[in-house]
């Protein structure tokens, strides 16, 4: 998707929630019913929603600092979708002419793909870094560098697991923030990260002052025809590529009673926000504690379906319901995302908010944006994090970071090698 029919960015949490509500206008206004056969999205708005869209809907105090002023709100609505099935080698090109006239539309962007060459502004090289305090040197590629050095963060699980033992939480997510210097265009890391990384929820946008490069395995939401899922993660392994190194991980990540205690606990919760928009009686696990295999990673996932008590839900509503994920706050999600806010230095911005879209015909689907990279000022941000129970221990927790932090870092150094 491309060339918004209109956009919509905002700032500040005053403005959040007016921008949501634009963003119902919107759907409302030029709700189209699906045709079969074609592809889900169609036309509608997509975009990103930031982790700290949270303070508009809950009294969580600001982060303490936000260097890249990440908006918390940044979609369009597109009126052209080109979409892809790599499998059976398709594609469609959907125009649905809202406000201009769809075989213009067609036809211009059919004239781009047949184009040789793009003169696209994100191959330039990126930007001079600015000037970014209070970050730690930690192993690594040369000048990666955390906002937490690793004592800091190690204090930083201890006391999460104080809140814990206090009874404050159950579980709480807690991540470091690492940064490298941008050695290539933002589209280019994207390529050689999903060539690294390949995740079934990834996704690039620009979103004005930076891009989003995600290799995200998560999904926060989808809602088709009524019916939602959501499928938290919960419990990460590395994988080694060698099959019986990797069985024995499997085994044992599937018997971890730490990494089952977490999912349960997310399990637990998305069920009870899933309840704020759906039947009661339509809430169910399908899918618990299995493992799925990634590229670098595996993890232990579930799934939650249930059914809209109406047959359309507002974007507002979904995501005062469900926004952010619990699998990257904690529970009970409030208390979690106050010491979550407590422990980081940093604001998250876009990590662990959302990247996808709200169809026009009411379907959305929304990703979690885990295992992404922010490009802005310069910089490639790569936060990584991991979720604290009573049982865990701060090294090992630290430990995990790295392991989620492997494929990314492989696309930012192979991006690098190349300069």
């Amino acid at each position: 998707m491309a060339d918004p029919v209109e956009s919509i960015r905002c700032e500040s949490v005053d403005d959040a929630r007016e921008a949501l509500a634009e963003v119902d206008k919107l759907l409302l206004q030029y709700s189209t019913a699906t045709i079969d056969g074609l592809p889900p999205m169609q036309g509608g708005v997509a975009g990103m929603f930031s982790y700290d869209l949270n303070r508009a809907f809950e009294n969580i105090a600001a982060p303490a600092t936000d260097e890249f002023e990440t908006p918390l709100i940044a979609v369009g609505l597109y009126d052209v979708v080109l979409a892809w099935d790599h499998e059976n080698e398709k594609a469609w090109l959907i125009s649905q002419g809202w406000g201009r006239d769809a075989g213009q539309r067609t036809q211009f962007f059919l004239n781009l793909l047949q184009r040789d060459e793009f003169d696209a502004d994100d191959e330039c090289s990126p930007d001079e870094p600015e000037q970014i305090e209070s970050q730690h040197e930690v192993p690594g590629p040369k000048g990666l560098t955390s906002n937490f050095s690793r004592e800091d963060y190690l204090a930083a699980v201890d006391k999460a697991i104080e809140y814990i033992y206090a009874g404050d939480i159950f579980q709480v997510n807690v991540a470091q923030r690492l940064l490298q210097k941008a050695e290539c265009s933002s589209v280019e890391l994207y390529k050689r990260l999903r060539h690294c990384n390949p995740a079934p929820f990834g996704g690039y946008f620009d979103f004005g002052g930076g891009q989003l490069v995600s290799a995200s395995p998560e999904r926060l939401v989808s809602v088709r025809n009524g019916l939602v899922e959501t499928r938290p993660i919960k419990g990460t392994r590395s994988r080694t590529g060698q099959p019986i190194v990797d069985i024995n991980a499997s085994r044992k990540l599937e018997a971890s009673e730490k990494d089952r205690a977490e999912n349960t606990m997310i399990v637990d919760l998305m069920r009870n926000d899933l309840s704020r928009i759906c039947t009661d009686d339509s809430v169910k696990v399908t899918q618990f504690c299995e493992i799925e295999n990634y590229q670098s990673v595996m993890h232990l996932v579930s799934a939650i379906e249930a059914r809209l008590k109406n047959d359309r839900c507002s974007v507002t509503e979904l995501m005062r319901a469900i926004f952010p994920g619990g699998s990257i706050t904690g529970a009970p999600k409030v208390r979690a995302m106050e010491i979550i806010a407590e422990l980081e230095p940093n604001a998250r911005g876009a990590y662990c908010g959302s990247l996808g879209y709200f169809g026009a015909d009411g379907s959305v689907d929304l990703n979690i944006l885990i295992r992404t990279i922010t490009a802005a000022k310069g910089w490639w941000q790569i936060p990584v994090g991991g979720g604290i129970v009573s049982q865990s221990v701060s090294k090992s927790e630290y430990d995990e970071t790295w392991t989620k932090a492997a494929g990314m870092l492989s696309a930012t150094n192979s991006a690098r090698s190349v300069e």
